[in-house]
């Protein structure tokens, strides 16, 4: 029977020493001498943990204001269409979901990168002849932000850079600093109706970039890029060798004067890895399923980036399966009027409340004409009393229970953005107010210098 003899050895003005033997088969081993250690807790959070930061979580929960008990609360902060329930999605739509359901056939873990099926009917619904994509192109995801999440950890490593859009999505940021990946804004232009400032992105390549975000049509600004534009926009990540992350979550999502163009079918030579989803178009982003589709004509990726892509899907078991086995269904069986209906409350709305704002002194909203947002700049010189735009809003809250997102979430300030999901008779009423507010507060030139002179 073997036996364990530990021995503490030590005097007072020493760490004690335990002297361990170990008795086997009556023959004794020494396993040496091991300086004691006190077990302690020391759980500490990753250094990933504490590199994400999400700027709009971070500026919104710092806003410690109540709203005015006098006026029922209207937000037009969050980009969620289905939180006043005006917009639902089509019943063909949650018809298919509950046929899958019922079916009971895909209850069960799915590959990695989605049924084989189900991306060969997401790459038939977008597949065209100036960009033709076939299932193995087709990477389906938890939603549009895992789309964007996998694309960024493919295609760049730490330390390298990425450029991303100036005001822009905050997720790019919020993901790429987690990574310890570097983040370059680059500008766009509002009176130019937010194209990119050209000049500046080619400004800001270097040997270290590893990918240049677009982000068409727009969230923040509800802007859409013209064919022209894209076509430059092309030309620059060409003449550099950047490959292009295009998320274009809000695709097709354009008004009636303008038209979409996605950005690969204008392209044979720049890699594109595009993002995309149900989440906006179909109006159920908690169904939380998206896709990354794979451009790549020329064999710029190779299998080293698809490989990649499959590897890095390993990390979680997909997307929702039972969504997975609606989404022929769904893209094919929804009908045209659903994007039309939609598109149609979305366009009045937006034409109603730049009118409306249009006419408010030391405003300056800018048309969208697309997506579901419009932003607004904040002429500051005639609203002295406030610092920026985050106190502006803070105080259109506190007064008019009005609550729009500063743009200094997009890294832009002395602008907000306006969700423009809501029912009319709410974008009505609130413009109504953010006047009011607006009227109340406004100083002309003199009247402006005057309060700064007393500051």
């Amino acid at each position: 029977m073997d036996s364990y003899l530990i021995q503490v050895n030590g005097r007072g003005d020493r760490a004690p020493v335990l002297d361990v033997h170990l008795k086997t088969n009556g023959n004794s081993i020494s396993l040496g001498k091991v300086k004691g250690r006190k077990p302690r807790w020391a759980v500490r959070a990753s250094e990933m943990s504490k590199k994400t930061f999400n700027p709009v979580r971070a500026i919104v929960d710092s806003m410690k204001v109540e709203p005015n008990p006098k006026k029922a609360m209207i937000s037009l902060s969050l980009g969620d269409p289905t939180v006043f329930g005006n917009l639902p999605t089509n019943d063909e739509v949650t018809r298919a979901v509950k046929e899958v359901l019922d079916s009971g056939c895909y209850n069960g873990y799915a590959p990695s990168v989605g049924y084989q099926s189900c991306r060969e009917a997401v790459a038939a619904y977008y597949s065209c002849p100036e960009a033709p994509l076939e299932a193995q192109d087709v990477i389906l995801t938890s939603g549009c932000s895992q789309a964007i999440e996998l694309a960024l950890a493919v295609l760049a490593n730490p330390g390298q850079n990425i450029l991303v859009p100036r005001p822009g999505f905050s997720l790019y940021k919020t993901l790429a600093l987690s990574m310890g990946i570097e983040v370059k804004l680059y500008d766009l232009l509002p009176e130019k109706a937010w194209e990119i400032d050209l000049k500046h992105l080619e400004s800001l390549v270097d040997e270290k970039t590893a990918c240049l975000i677009v982000n068409n049509p727009s969230n923040p600004c509800g802007s859409v890029f013209s064919k022209s534009h894209l076509q430059k926009i092309l030309a620059v990540a060409s003449r550099q060798c950047v490959p292009i992350l295009a998320d274009e979550i809000y695709g097709d999502m354009v008004f009636a004067d303008c038209k979409y163009e996605p950005i690969a079918t204008l392209s044979t030579n720049v890699p594109i890895l595009s993002c995309g989803g149900l989440a906006k178009r179909w109006l159920v982003p908690g169904w939380r399923m998206g896709w990354i589709l794979i451009h790549d004509r020329r064999d710029i990726f190779g299998n080293e980036i698809r490989d990649g892509l499959l590897r890095l899907s390993q990390r979680i078991l997909g997307p929702c399966t039972i969504v997975q086995g609606a989404l022929e269904r769904i893209l094919h069986r929804t009908p045209p009027e659903f994007y039309h209906n939609t598109l149609s409350i979305l366009k009045s709305n937006a034409d109603l409340c730049y009118a409306a704002l249009s006419a408010v002194p030391g405003l300056r909203p800018v048309q969208p004409a697309g997506a579901m947002y419009l932003m607004v700049e904040i002429e500051m010189e005639h609203f002295p009393e406030f610092e920026n735009d985050v106190e502006f809003t803070e105080r259109l809250i506190s007064e008019q229970s009005v609550f729009c997102l500063p743009a200094t979430c997009f890294e832009y300030p002395n602008f907000f953005r306006v969700v423009i999901t809501v029912p009319e008779e709410m974008i009505l009423e609130a413009c109504s107010r953010i006047q009011e507010f607006c009227e109340m507060h406004y100083q002309g030139a003199e009247g402006a210098q005057d309060l700064e002179c007393d500051k």
